[in-house]
């Protein structure tokens, strides 16, 4: 690497996009970062600037998962691009193209635009949601070769994008003959400090906690790690050799809700904060659930383990 190496990133403002252009400064690449409007920019460099002197090594510019304007010029000269930039809202859509369409169609615009300015390497954020749902209730643990069905019934529409915008990725690299490469990060549950004071999705299920929101708990078991690992494993899936055609499940821990919420109680309950721990039936969850919709995202496939 020099320091002429260019990468992208897509969704630079987002909680793994903005920790992945901090540590791709930190170790002197030039980066891209695109956003959806550039009204963000100042913000988005105060930011950043918390963590690492970005000088005149990030630049950003302008790009919409479903348009196919200004992917080509975002991707020239790039040696590298870390394609983190899918929807991810609290609850399900009205509709479940809602996230599929931009997840996919934007995979594809992006894979494009690499293949057409001879890209070394694509690193593709997916997820544990392409790979452990939708599975009969029997199957509990789950490996790289592992892929979601989108066919089931089961499936959230999240995880249905996340599978099938992989898919896309892997048959649209199979086509190509100019060696473009692709890795992909499958994280779990996405944890870590938040780079600014937006919450995030991420973010709400621990802020849902700190400020009791909820009645009480679900008996809810999570496979997470930390967003910090999560960039790092993107980086070596971009440098290291052998990372071209693989995918990598990210998972460091594996924990119960009411966990999280035992711990944040003895951490913060003498500052005043009223933590909840006591557990409902999943009945009572899913009957709030469908009164409270910023719940049923959660809710979708939340036992499985990777």
């Amino acid at each position: 690497m020099t320091k002429k190496t260019t990468v992208l990133v897509t969704g630079a403002s987002g909680f793994v996009g903005i920790h992945c252009v901090v540590a791709l400064l930190k170790e002197g690449y030039q980066v891209r970062g695109t956003v959806r409007s550039l009204g963000r920019e100042a913000a988005l460099r105060k930011t950043i600037g918390k963590f690492v002197d970005a000088d005149d090594r990030l630049t950003l510019v302008e790009t919409d998962l479903l348009k196919d304007d200004g992917w080509s010029e975002a991707t020239k000269d790039c040696n590298y691009v870390l394609h983190v930039a899918s929807p991810f809202p609290l609850s399900d859509p009205k509709h479940e193209d809602e996230l599929i369409i931009p997840a996919r169609e934007g995979t594809l615009r992006v894979l494009r635009a690499a293949s057409e300015n001879s890209v070394k390497r694509v690193v593709l954020t997916s997820s544990v949601a392409a790979i452990a749902y939708g599975h009969p209730k029997e199957k509990t643990r789950f490996n790289e070769n592992d892929w979601s069905i989108p066919e089931s019934k089961t499936i959230s529409a999240y995880a249905k994008s996340k599978t099938l915008a992989e898919r896309a990725a892997w048959d649209f690299v199979k086509g190509l003959d100019n060696g473009v490469e692709l890795a992909t990060i499958n994280p779990g549950l996405i944890l870590g400090p938040l780079p600014d004071t937006n919450a995030r999705t991420s973010g709400v299920l621990v802020q849902s906690l700190m400020l009791s929101t909820l009645p009480g708990l679900a008996r809810m078991h999570f496979n997470a790690v930390d967003v910090r690992d999560v960039a790092t494993a993107h980086l070596a899936a971009m440098t290291t050799p052998e990372a071209a055609g693989q995918r990598f499940i990210c998972v460091s821990d594996s924990f119960w809700l009411k966990d999280v919420a035992l711990l944040l109680k003895e951490k913060y309950a003498d500052k005043g904060y009223k933590i909840k721990t006591n557990v409902f039936p999943n009945w009572i969850v899913r009957f709030v659930a469908c009164i409270k919709r910023t719940m049923s995202h959660t809710l979708n496939g939340s036992s499985r383990t990777a």
